[in-house]
């Protein structure tokens, strides 16, 4: 994790039993090996354990990208049709089950599954029988199963019904043998999960980064958003907000910059870092940085040593339709689109020059996770430290918006609605309040949800479950289908796992 909770090797889940019995004689400690029945008999080894739970996190920051891209929020860009297919698929609704983005997403969420499952197994006594107690290990335990029933539920808001296991690791032996489980039961175990979580976790955590209390009430709110039981949800979400703990910052844009991590408005941030910077051509996707940083940024951008912003590939290219959705004096457009152009024209002293999007050119970029000089290093372009804001007050704010309008508390509705509203024009009167009730009010709060989180990974998925993407995202998008993205084809074929509708 980031400045403070450092990447740990995870040597636990990655085949450390090797008992193959012509063997017997040797034993891997005189070689100096680490075993599955000489490790976690410490408290150092629970806890460097439990650090790579932590880690395929990092690995999935293609999700956010995707969540706008196949949305109305932005498109695939980039040099030319071709290039970064996997996202021209999901753009265009073509996505093959062999789209590549999509197996790394599955393989990386499965993974932090299956470090998760391997803690779980032996939280009891170790691999070798013994029991291994220390203080705050009920605690510690809360946090892997926050980490289990959020890699689940990456899985089932992007595939529907998946494998479901939670007793143990997957291993050679499990080859051919899975079957997808029923999407409710996915829900019931990240419910399951994230209660357990949020009985022993601290509310405030000694380290940036690691999760909270309100950060599993917070995703627990969200989960039943998705399953449409807004009841709890409101409870729940209700909880984060009486705590006092969070506020909306000021000024909208600074939560993007570095010195806004992990700030007063962050329920769960993703922590990236280059202090390791093992990121390369060779392993472009799973190390410590965001790649999906480099992506963002403006092609051949160059400029004076004082210009702050780096140059990138331009894929991710926020949308006109999204940039047109904004409200003259809302700051959220400017603090979302980052116009070169215009920033070009502003500051002429930088002598910018850039290249405009060879493909899908909207004019636009995504102004919260552009690259910036001096936050990367090594292979520059594949490690840079920004850290996805993945739950933000503002969030936790509409969610309870949308609860109570759906159990027809529209005072309460319009309450939350409106502070995030008033953050966004920067007024404290009720000039640009929403007023509406009913199915209204409902469509104000969705409508708000795309302003406030626009490129931050939320919007398609907020379409499919309200049921509005066939309407919105237009011919392409193909009801019965597109809803969900094909199960990897490797998956298919070797698990024979039943692929969804349309693949």
């Amino acid at each position: 994790m980031k400045k403070n909770i450092k990447i740990a090797v995870f040597l636990g889940a990655i085949g450390l039993i090797a008992s193959c019995k012509k063997f017997v004689d040797y034993k891997p400690q005189d070689a100096y090996l680490v075993t599955a029945s000489s490790y976690l008999q410490s408290e150092s080894d629970y806890r460097t354990m439990e650090i790579s739970v932590y880690t395929p996190l990092q690995w999935l920051n293609q999700v956010v990208p995707i969540g706008d891209i196949a949305s109305d929020n932005a498109v695939a860009g980039g040099e030319s049709a071709s290039d970064v297919l996997d996202l021209q698929q999901i753009d265009q609704f073509t996505t093959s089950p062999t789209n590549g983005s999509l197996l790394n997403i599955w393989q990386f969420a499965y993974e932090g599954v299956n470090r998760a499952n391997y803690l779980t197994q032996y939280k009891t006594a170790n691999p070798a029988g013994s029991q291994v107690n220390f203080a705050g290990k009920d605690a510690m335990y809360g946090e892997i199963y926050f980490l289990r029933a959020y890699y689940y539920f990456t899985l089932v808001k992007m595939f529907g019904g998946v494998p479901l296991f939670t007793d143990k690791r997957l291993d050679f032996s499990a080859s051919g043998t899975l079957k997808r489980a029923a999407a409710a039961d996915v829900y019931q175990q990240i419910e399951a999960d994230l209660n357990s979580a949020i009985a022993v976790l601290p509310t405030v955590q000694s380290q940036a980064g690691r999760i909270t209390k309100y950060a599993a009430q917070a995703l627990l709110g969200k989960v039943y958003l998705y399953e449409k039981k807004y009841a709890p949800a409101s409870a729940v979400l209700q909880s984060v907000i009486d705590a006092g703990t969070f506020s909306l910052v000021a000024k909208f844009d600074s939560i993007f910059v570095k010195s806004g991590e992990n700030g007063p408005e962050s329920v769960f941030e993703i922590q990236y870092t280059n202090t390791s910077p093992y990121y390369q051509w060779s392993n472009v996707l799973q190390g410590q940085g965001n790649y999906a940083v480099q992506q963002c940024g403006v092609r051949q951008l160059n400029g004076s040593n004082d210009m702050p912003y780096a140059a990138g590939w331009s894929t991710n290219l926020p949308s006109g339709n999204l940039y047109n959705a904004y409200q003259a004096g809302d700051q959220r457009r400017d603090g979302t689109l980052f116009d070169v152009a215009a920033y070009a024209a502003a500051n002429p002293s930088y002598n910018i020059t850039y290249e405009v999007a060879p493909y899908e050119n909207t004019g636009y970029y995504d102004k919260k996770y552009l690259p910036r000089k001096g936050q990367t290093s090594g292979q520059v372009e594949l490690n840079y430290l920004n850290n996805y804001r993945t739950i933000r007050y503002a969030d936790v704010l509409l969610m309870a918006a949308e609860a109570y309008n759906q159990t027809n508390n529209d005072s309460k509705a319009q309450l939350y609605l409106n502070q995030v509203r008033r953050r966004a024009f920067q007024v404290s009167d009720a000039s640009f309040d929403v007023t509406a009730s009913g199915p209204a009010l409902y469509t104000a709060i969705l409508n708000e949800r795309r302003l406030e989180l626009a490129m931050e990974g939320e919007r398609f998925f907020d379409l499919v479950r309200t049921g509005q993407a066939a309407t919105v995202l237009g011919s392409n998008f193909k009801a019965g289908k597109s809803e969900l993205f094909p199960i990897p084809q490797s998956e298919v074929v070797v698990s024979h796992l039943q692929q969804n509708p349309g693949y």
